[in-house]
């Protein structure tokens, strides 16, 4: 690589990691003097390889906006005349870039000679020649140099190359689309309509049908209706444009879809998958009948099946997700089709299957969903596939889902899920136990079942995260006096002998002796009185090691149990939770028990238990100190177990369970009514038009068309149709964009879509002159992206129009949209700019409140590594009315439960949580407190995998937490 090259080439790193891929910035020098002299040279000789690489280099001197008109008449004098495809290719290229008219619009004289090549590339012999030739026409937008070309272009449509008539159709569509192309092309449908019953090639055809559909839509209808028995033979790119037609006819004339539902029921069978894709969101847009819906959903099903593309399976479960929340009775039928793609070993397809399928779930179709979820469970034990945990654990959490709904269903899943307690995968296993959990107290039929089960799979526990859970449910429900003693005995026989560690002799200090050297009392010192060198007397001490007593651990035999080894490891959390179970076991055995000797010898058992946790904790030999939360809860085991009264066995007994009971009913509350904001609907106005469809003719209409009647009754009857011209919210939306003095007024109506951005801009010409070359120009700042730049404009005096722009969102950010209008007018020849106000996009337009487990919020706020912290600001002084405002501010959910929240301790914790539409997760914590003088203080803390939404909900909260509305 030369200097001058490697000057050219800029290396750009991205700042965060140096270990992330980097990008490569190659910079082309732009329009130097010596470059473009290099291509001028090359085009003027005779080399087709060198005229090829000029004309490359060109073209991207134009992509990077130099003009270099200096080259112009060069190409026309020694490019033009080549007969080389490539060069030919790479002239079109060439003329789509270079600006071909001057300031006031008007088209450049040099043009002509353009116009002269263009007409002989279009009578070439050589169909290439032609097709690339009718190709480019598409894309030109000035008139005068395509009308003198319209002569050739209309005799290309008769050419013998099929190559050749598809792209004439498609020249012949787009001259006709320009501002005065109806009057160069009259009779343009009726050659096209000509040409197409007379075609015989797919793609040409399909152009023909494409631009009757464009230019002259009822000729496109009548041409379909007279061939409605042979679309399903047509090729499929002709099919995909009759579904468009079919749409934009209903859309505008919804009284006449009867007679296309029947063209879009036969196209369900073509052998094409998109066809098949695109028929079934047709049917579903223009029709809501039962039998409509049965077939879309059912074709939706079938294509899961064959399709082996995992993003197509995806789109095809959001399609289905969306039948779901508007047809659920219809989907409830296919539930078991739907299930059928647990089958794909992708997870994200298998998750959001089964978040399909659980709502779909009824008193009838729930034996054959569970017993499906089970056969999926066993198949997870062969350990074929790498993540077999993770999906394992996804079916045991629907399991738990359809236990908790139908508690019916309990007693055939419980067992199988309880061997999997000791799974290698914690988050699976802890799944399980709180199912347990839950099910032992919401069945209580099952309560003997599962204690007896759970007491016998003990030992395989191999968790420290599960145990405790495991011992609370052994504390808390065995209640029977051979329950208790089992459970004691089961407790017993995981801890092994004791006590835990011992201290062993020997003849030689070890290096951990040498440890405790200074704070042993192995040390034994003798003094003699000896006489010095020098005749003096002196006393000399000696000091001489004995044999050390040196802590180790006792790791116990090979069938030592799974609490021993927690407990060796410094798990003394586990610890304090084996002496709660402990003693809560003793507690009850003292009711149930008559002999006061055997509750004597099991008191004193369970204390020497304690005491050697306790032992072991002080010691050397753990690896680590017990804690003193620990320490605190061994001890008042202890002392519990030797002062017993009746009401501290009331509160260990009776009160853990009953706030937990508690806790169960409160999360059922907040399911019952997640569920009733789901299904909530607007009830209709009691002035509403009623429509007595009954007392309509029935004449020539099929069932469909009558199913369909009668759910569009339904739907007025209950409100679900609304208005949205009446909608208050509608006006919220429109942004005034200029001032009322400008001579160009401009006001937008901004739609937020799931991943679009939709602008309808109101233009206005205050003016009394006519407004040339209007053009509205927009910029984007963030994650957006400008589809396709407006056209140009002419506005007629004290007019106005409306000018439609589309902006692509790519993440959860907020952006901003800003730009101006351009015109010109015809007294003043430079161009007029007026200035627009921006227009900010709010990210509470793509988060939306949702729910997850406790588990699931703890671990995303570990994982996460965006965090913004905002201090408390705020003249509100109750704790929960700034927290409602918040949650009110950030569209979230608030995951605290309301018992949690209860209360006036001056403290107030809460958990918010949201997700947005690209699936990216939203975690708030608010902590505040309440000072002496009434003022709150605190932080918010915003974590998320992505810096956007952590920075955009920061400001949305800073901006809004001052205020109470």
């Amino acid at each position: 690589m030369s200097r001058d090259d490697d000057a050219n080439n800029v290396l750009v790193l991205t700042p965060e990691k140096m270990d992330k891929s980097s990008t490569l910035l190659v910079h082309y020098d732009k329009g130097t003097p010596a470059v473009a002299k290099e291509i001028k040279e090359a085009l003027e000789g005779n080399d087709v390889e060198a005229k090829v690489d000029a004309m490359k280099k060109a073209v991207m001197l134009l992509l990077n906006g130099e003009t270099i008109p200096q080259l112009f008449i060069t190409i026309i004098r020694y490019v033009l005349p080549s007969e080389d495809h490539t060069i030919q290719k790479l002239l079109l290229l060439y003329l789509e870039l270079i600006e071909k008219t001057d300031s006031r619009g008007k088209v450049l004289p040099e043009m002509i000679l353009i116009c002269q090549n263009l007409r002989n590339n279009l009578m070439h012999p050589n169909e290439y020649i032609r097709g690339v030739t009718l190709r480019f026409l598409c894309r030109l937008k000035e008139t005068e140099i395509v009308e003198p070309l319209t002569p050739s272009v209309l005799q290309n449509l008769e050419h013998r190359h099929p190559f050749v008539r598809r792209n004439a159709i498609l020249a012949v569509m787009s001259i006709y689309k320009l501002p005065h192309g109806e009057q160069l092309f009259v009779d343009a449908p009726e050659m096209i309509e000509k040409a197409l019953s007379t075609e015989q090639d797919p793609s040409a055809k399909r152009n023909a049908f494409l631009m009757l559909f464009t230019c002259a839509e009822e000729r496109a209808v009548n041409y379909l209706l007279s061939n409605v028995d042979k679309v399903s033979d047509w090729n499929e790119s002709l099919q995909m444009v009759v579904l468009e037609l079919i749409r934009s006819v209903c859309k505008t004339k919804p009284s006449e879809k009867g007679k296309y539902i029947k063209i879009i029921i036969s196209l369900l069978s073509a052998t094409s998958s998109a066809v098949i894709y695109e028929c079934a969101g047709t049917l579903v847009s223009l029709s809501s009948a039962p039998t409509a819906i049965r077939a879309a959903a059912n074709t939706y099903c079938q294509l899961l099946l064959s399709q082996s593309d995992n993003n197509v399976k995806l789109i095809l479960l959001d399609r289905l997700s969306e039948l779901k929340s508007l047809h659920r009775d219809i989907m409830v039928e296919l539930i078991i089709d739907v299930l059928r793609v647990l089958s794909s070993p992708n997870l994200d397809i298998r998750r959001k299957t089964l978040d399909i399928a659980l709502d779909l779930i009824t008193h009838h179709n729930i034996n054959e969903v569970v017993q499906m979820l089970k056969k999926e469970v066993v198949k997870t034990q062969s350990g074929e596939l790498e993540k077999n945990g993770e999906y394992r654990q996804m079916l045991i959490q629907a399991i738990h889902a359809c236990a908790v709904k139908f508690p019916e269903v309990a007693s055939t899943v419980v067992h199988l899920l309880m061997d999997f307690l000791g799974d290698s995968n914690v988050a699976s296993a802890l799944d399980v136990i709180s199912f347990v959990r839950e099910i032992i107290e919401t069945n209580p039929k099952l309560r003997v079942s599962i204690i007896t089960r759970l007491l016998d799979t003990f030992y395989q526990i191999r968790a420290g995260k599960v145990c405790p859970c495991a011992l609370w449910i052994i504390g808390e429900y065995c209640l029977s006096l051979s329950e208790v003693e089992s459970g004691i005995s089961t407790i017993k026989q995981c801890l092994g002998d004791l006590p835990f560690y011992s201290v062993s002799e020997e003849s030689e200090p070890t290096e951990t002796s040498k440890k405790i050297q200074p704070t042993s009392s192995a040390m034994v010192s003798s003094r003699k009185p000896v006489i010095l060198a020098d005749g003096t007397y002196a006393t000399q001490s000696a000091a001489s090691e004995t044999t050390f007593s040196t802590p180790t651990v006792v790791q116990g035999a090979l069938t030592s149990g799974n609490l021993r080894a927690l407990l060796l490891t410094g798990d003394f959390f586990l610890g304090a939770v084996v002496a709660c179970t402990l003693t809560k076991l003793v507690l009850r055995l003292e009711e149930v028990q008559s002999s006061k000797t055997e509750v004597n010898k099991t008191v004193t058992q369970a204390l020497l238990i304690m005491v050697s946790m306790l032992q072991l904790g002080q010691s050397p030999a753990s690896p680590h100190p017990i804690d003193n939360d620990s320490y605190e809860r061994i001890v008042l085991c202890v002392k519990l177990l030797c002062h017993r009264n009746d009401e501290m066995k009331k509160i260990w007994l009776e009160s853990c369970r009953q706030s937990f009971v508690k806790m169960i009913s409160e999360k059922q509350v907040r399911e019952m009514e997640e569920l009733k904001a789901k299904t909530q609907t607007t009830h209709a106005q009691p002035d509403d038009l009623i429509d007595f469809f009954h007392l309509k003719s029935r004449k020539g209409m099929s069932q469909l068309e009558l199913e369909d009647q009668v759910q569009d009754d339904l739907k007025r009857a209950t409100g679900e149709f609304t208005k949205d011209e009446n909608d208050a919210n509608k006006l919220n939306r429109i942004l005034q964009l200029t001032g009322f003095s400008d001579p160009v007024y401009a006001e937008a109506y901004v739609t937020v879509h799931h991943y679009d951005i939709a602008l309808e801009v109101t233009v206005i010409n205050r003016t009394k002159e006519t407004l040339q070359n209007l053009c509205l120009e927009l910029a984007t700042m963030g994650d957006l992206k400008l589809v396709e730049r407006p056209q140009n404009y002419s506005l007629a005096p004290a007019t106005s129009m409306q000018i439609k722009a589309n902006i692509k969102v790519s993440s959860t950010e907020t952006g901003v949209i800003f730009g101006n209008i351009v015109y010109e007018t015809s007294n003043v020849m430079e161009r007029n700019v007026v200035v627009l106000n921006d227009i900010h996009i709010d990210i509470m337009d793509y988060i939306s409140p949702a729910v997850c487990s406790d588990v699931a919020f703890r671990t995303m706020w570990a994982e996460f590594e965006w965090e913004n912290k905002v201090a408390v600001n705020t003249k509100i002084e109750n704790e929960r009315e700034f927290l409602d405002h918040i949650i009110k501010s950030t569209n979230m959910k608030c995951l605290t439960g309301p018992s949690e929240l209860e209360g006036e301790c001056g403290f107030l914790a809460a958990n918010l949580y949201a997700k947005s539409v690209f699936g990216e997760d939203a975690l708030v914590n608010v902590s505040i407190e309440k000072q002496t003088d009434g003022a709150l203080s605190g932080y918010i803390r915003i974590r998320s995998k992505t810096q956007g939404i952590a920075l955009s909900l920061g400001d949305k909260i800073t901006l809004k937490q001052k205020g109470s509305s």
